[in-house]
């Protein structure tokens, strides 16, 4: 029997600005949290109401790159406790069903950048999110990995946790699908071989997001494929990007990028129930698709990507 898949939050950032919450760079989401955190967990109550089953902590900005590393260094635990702390209580008021929280780890030295990594600092700034979430996540999400190094540092800062972890990988999608031997990494690492340390790591769920929707399906062909092969029950899922394709960290977060009118709220539930061979995926939120339309998709299984 399939499982039944679960749906994942939006993006944070985009619905802060939404609804009026202190929105600026260079701390982007992570601003409100520092300065109106009731608004945070507004976004959160307001994704439960839409129907999601996860939640995800308003972490993913909690990084030197975003705050500065003075203030990293002097707040980053407290942020990122905070960001759980939120979570968990909007979690919690949910009365008439589960609602998981999970701990976003963001690549820490930028989004689509996996030649940033630093192999020397990443496990110390990891550290940082961890000890302050652990007390009120139920499992962590590593999310927008450009590499297999970002994956692998995120596995080592969360094993001691006891706690499930999830990776996130985001793709080339600079290139059509058609035009590429197999999915890649932003990193230029396949796909295959991501799903390869994914199971030799002992990871639950393996999803993509931060990628458009194109280059979704050959992802999901490639990873399920390669469990199969090596005989491993991992969850695969997927968040699109519902934008067009972001090559750089400046590009990606420099502004609310518009939504692709083909990818906009009115086109999603026109475009009927999803169809085809995949089981549901473990998470099928868009990004950047705000709350307010998370419920009708819900509600019909209509699905964008």
């Amino acid at each position: 029997m399939a499982r039944r898949g679960l749906i994942l939050d939006g993006g944070t950032g985009r619905e802060l600005e939404r609804i009026g919450a202190p929105f600026r760079q260079p701390e982007w989401s992570a601003l409100a949290l520092m300065e109106a955190p009731d608004f945070v967990r507004t976004v959160h109550d307001n994704y439960i109401d839409a129907g999601a089953d996860i939640i995800t902590t308003n972490s993913y900005a909690v990084v030197p790159f975003h705050i500065g590393d003075t203030r990293f260094e002097a707040e980053g635990e407290m942020l990122a406790a905070r960001a759980g702390r939120i979570a968990r209580e909007a979690a919690d008021a949910s009365k008439d069903r589960k609602i998981l929280v999970v701990g976003s780890l963001p690549p820490i030295f930028g989004s689509y950048q996996p030649d940033l990594f630093n192999a020397e600092l990443v496990g110390r700034y990891l550290g940082v999110l961890v000890n302050g979430m652990a007390p009120s996540v139920d499992l962590w999400l590593a999310e927008t990995q450009s590499s297999l190094a970002e994956a692998r540092a995120a596995h080592q800062a969360t094993k001691t946790t006891g706690k499930p972890l999830w990776i996130s990988f985001t793709l080339r999608d600079d290139v059509a699908p058609g035009d590429m031997p197999e999915p890649l990494l932003r990193s230029n690492e396949t796909v295959r071989d991501a799903a390869e340390l994914v199971a030799s790591l002992g990871i639950e769920a393996m999803l993509f997001n931060c990628s458009m929707p194109e280059v979704m399906e050959a992802a999901i062909d490639a990873a399920t494929s390669t469990f199969q092969t090596l005989g491993v029950d991992i969850q695969v899922g997927v968040y699109a990007n519902a934008f067009p394709s972001q090559q750089d960290d400046e590009e990606a977060n420099a502004t609310i990028t518009e939504v692709r009118r083909d990818l906009d709220p009115d086109a999603c539930t026109a475009s009927g129930p999803s169809a085809g061979p995949h089981p549901a995926p473990a998470s099928l939120a868009v990004a950047a698709v705000s709350a307010l339309t998370i419920s009708t998709r819900y509600q019909r299984e209509y699905r964008c990507v």
